[in-house]
């Protein structure tokens, strides 16, 4: 098995048992992160979520929607020790193709500005800044704008 092949193995849908490690992912990554129960609700809605899991560890995970013919990415996070080992552009890339599969046309998420790092990855991935939200992050000092971005698929 080659690496490439290797890596997607170490892709799996999220269970609702992978909860405690995507929400300490989670809570390491962000100053402001997702709360148990908004991750709850993804997946008794049914949004599709996959982790990439490596030596028995989820090291990173991505959830998105999809309906009338537009993906939503929801939440895109790698654990922090294992930024900038790609696990993030391979998850992207996995919920790109399964929203592709399930019909979809476009994909749009939001970003903070200051996540250059994320801003990068999704421009060198197709997506373009279409709009802004304002005030649509909790920031420490009251509120961040998001970067509306999207692309064709």
């Amino acid at each position: 098995m080659n690496a490439v092949a290797r890596r997607l193995a170490a892709l799996r849908p999220l269970r609702a048992a992978d909860l405690p490690a995507v929400i300490a992912i989670e809570r390491a990554a962000y100053a402001f992160p997702w709360s148990e129960g908004i991750f709850r609700d993804c997946l008794r809605a049914g949004y599709p979520g996959w982790v990439y899991e490596e030596g028995g560890e989820i090291r990173g995970y991505g959830l998105m929607s999809v309906t009338v013919g537009e993906c939503h990415i929801l939440n895109l996070c790698v654990r922090p020790q294992d930024q900038g080992r790609g696990i993030g552009r391979l998850i992207l890339e996995h919920l790109i193709d399964q929203a592709r599969r399930a019909g979809a046309d476009s994909a749009f998420l939001e970003v903070r500005p200051s996540n250059r790092v994320a801003i990068r990855l999704y421009r060198d991935l197709g997506f373009d800044t279409v709009g802004v939200r304002r005030d649509y992050y909790p920031a420490a000092d009251g509120r961040e704008d998001a970067l509306i971005m999207a692309r064709a698929l």
